[in-house]
């Protein structure tokens, strides 16, 4: 398939953009976790390998992978896993060991629990990369640790210079790519808006048959080329107004009238609107079973919030729901806790609904 023409279906606004329409591209992150796949058997927009972790680990299938893509003509990316340990070693080091691709593909810190050395480390770390190449790294974060940092984490530093892809998944079933995936509203701590967004660890894709991480980036080709050249700053401008909240109160908001219809609607909304819209949409036209689902996951919010998207369906949803209620797969949801997909305290409980108390024991437990 010719991929500039596949690439014209999947065209989005960017989420808490600026506002304009960005073409979009689907495609996944591997490590040594993936050592067997052939990446040309998969379809992908892009892909990004793992490089280095810490200062005593190269993945020695990365280079094997960047160069198909790159044979493939495809965007691609590497990044480095930061460890428990002093930041500007492990960024000498991960220079060392791909100094050849700065300028070609984008780099990456991924800054997660094993490497959460706080934001002044990670600041040492991004600056000297800068320092050697000039390029600003992309950084990759679980939201949760951008919404709800330590006392060590003050993130506005790093957001000015530094794009942010961000992991936050809806649950752990098995999927394919996503052009819409789930994406609750708000902001991203110190971040207005985000360029990637990886939103599930158990992506299927025909020619490879084990789990995969999918990611849907907010950008085109020409747009990954530049932030990966020298001199580019990866950041994106603000956001413009735009209303706050849950995409599930700005939609009850909506359906009460607030927002008003059609073109006033989406400048009232900005860039809020696609994916309010989308749930609306979906309260609509989707099946019962379906926004069942939907709802024991916390889509839909609770009571009147509930009740206001849902609309003349709520009785025949929440009948399903209330029968599917004890077989809730609770495990799931307490580890979907624990990567802070569901926020804290009542943001958590709201989201939970009946769930919370079995899905706050279970989290406990694997804690």
């Amino acid at each position: 398939m010719d991929k500039r023409r596949a690439s014209k279906r999947r065209i989005h606004a960017i989420r808490r953009g600026e506002g304009m329409i960005h073409m979009s591209m689907r495609g996944f992150d591997i490590s040594d976790w993936q050592k067997d796949i052939d990446i040309n058997a998969v379809d992908y927009d892009f892909v990004i390998c793992k490089a280095t972790q810490g200062t005593s680990y190269v993945n020695g299938y990365c280079d094997i992978n960047i160069q198909k893509a790159k044979q493939a003509g495809k965007p691609w990316g590497f990044y480095h896993f930061m460890w428990d340990c002093d930041p500007v070693e492990q960024a000498d080091y991960f220079y060392a060991n791909c100094k050849n691709y700065f300028g070609e593909g984008i780099p990456i810190l991924d800054y997660e629990d094993g490497g959460r050395i706080g934001s002044d480390g990670a600041k040492r770390f991004l600056d000297r990369i800068y320092e050697l190449t000039g390029v600003r790294c992309l950084f990759y974060t679980y939201r949760n640790i951008v919404q709800s940092p330590h006392d060590d984490e003050d993130w506005g530093a790093i957001a000015r210079n530094h794009a942010l892809w961000v992991a936050q998944y809806a649950n752990d079933e098995q999927t394919g790519y996503q052009d819409s995936p789930w994406l609750p509203g708000g902001e991203f701590g110190a971040w207005k808006t985000i360029v990637m967004h990886q939103y599930t660890s158990h992506g299927r894709l025909d020619g490879y048959g084990g789990n995969l991480d999918l990611d849907i980036a907010y950008m085109d080709a020409d747009a990954w080329a530049r932030y990966a050249k020298p001199g580019t700053s990866n950041v994106q401008p603000a956001a413009p107004d735009a209303p706050s909240g849950s995409a599930a109160d700005i939609a009850t908001d909506v359906m009460r009238g607030k927002y008003g219809n059609g073109d006033e609607r989406k400048a009232k909304l900005g860039g809020r609107f696609d994916e309010v819209q989308s749930l609306i949409n979906r309260a609509a036209t989707a099946s019962a079973d379906d926004l069942a689902s939907d709802v024991l996951n916390g889509l839909f919010g609770n009571g009147d919030t509930r009740r206001a998207i849902l609309g003349s369906r709520y009785d025949e949803v929440q009948t399903i729901v209330n029968g599917k209620a004890n077989g809730v797969d609770i495990d799931a949801l307490a580890r979907a806790v624990i990567r802070g997909e569901y926020g804290d305290g009542e943001t958590r409980k709201a989201k939970l609904g009946a769930n919370y108390d079995a899905v706050q024991k279970r989290a406990n437990e694997l804690l």
